[in-house]
């Protein structure tokens, strides 16, 4: 097992602004972070990435040659540094405009101005992604564990899969939506399902009530991944079988407590 600290992280920090920036630097020093390499816009950002890989990027959103989106899908499309961990600090607080980072598989997203403890939770969250750390069941192998997958995002499906891989979970099947997730159901026995709720076809809610009311594995666990924040709504969710809902981004330790309490306290 590897075992990382904050002092052992080597980050990126894309801010234009150098008021910003200073003042981010100051609070990841505090957390213990000294290795820290910054970039003014989107063009230099990603030249440094790609000359020498950072642990984790922690970028705001707008720059003078473009945005964090562009940055990411940047790295996201080079297949040698498209595992690396991606923060977004911003004002921003239209949820469409956010929907799509959080679909996007990064590992935070935190408000400006950020408190020490939502840059904590974060900087765990990247040091859990770092640092696997084999989740131990009493009433399974972890390694036995089958699960299935289900988000039209590929992006958010890669992220989950490497957060559960990191527990151990060695046995996945992906659907892009709801309608082949049901076909692969028909087909394959699973231990656990973790879907997202916003998809086309068939979302979440649907594909758990039909796992409960129509499906021969009606008694299998399901995670529901959501971005939805309306407190009816997620009401509505919860009565159609779902046995635990988390928050996108999709943080490591909050999965690995409800994995256990799914598998482990069924």
């Amino acid at each position: 097992m590897i075992s990382l600290s904050p002092s052992d992280l080597h980050i990126l920090l894309v801010e234009p602004s150098l008021t910003q920036r200073n003042f981010i630097i100051k609070e990841l020093k505090l957390e213990g972070i000294t290795h820290i390499d910054h970039a003014g816009n989107r063009t230099e950002a990603f030249d440094k990435v790609k000359l020498n890989t950072p642990d984790l990027v922690i970028s705001s959103l707008h720059f003078n040659d473009g945005n964090a989106l562009e940055l990411l899908n940047s790295i996201k499309k080079n297949d040698h540094i498209d595992d690396v961990p991606f923060m977004l600090i911003s004002s921003e607080t239209r949820k469409q405009s956010l929907e799509t980072f959080k679909q996007s598989g990064i590992i935070a997203i935190l408000p400006k101005p950020f408190t020490r403890e939502n840059l904590g939770k974060a900087i765990n969250a990247t040091l859990d992604i770092l640092s696997p750390q084999e989740l131990e069941l009493n009433f399974y192998d972890v390694h036995d564990i089958r699960v299935l997958i289900v988000d039209d995002s590929k992006l958010a499906r890669n992220h989950i899969r490497r957060v559960l891989t990191n527990l151990g979970i060695q046995h996945f099947h992906e659907a892009e939506d709801g309608l082949k997730a049901i076909s692969i159901l028909n087909e394959v026995m699973f231990d656990l399902i973790v879907t997202d709720y916003n998809m086309p076809e068939v979302n979440g809610q649907e594909l758990a009530e039909f796992i409960r009311n129509e499906s021969h594995q009606s008694h299998v666990p399901i995670l529901m991944v959501s971005s939805e924040a309306n407190d009816t709504h997620l009401a509505n969710i919860a009565q159609s079988g779902v046995n635990a809902m988390c928050d996108k981004p999709f943080e490591p330790q909050t999965v690995k407590k409800l994995i256990y309490q799914l598998l482990d306290n069924h």
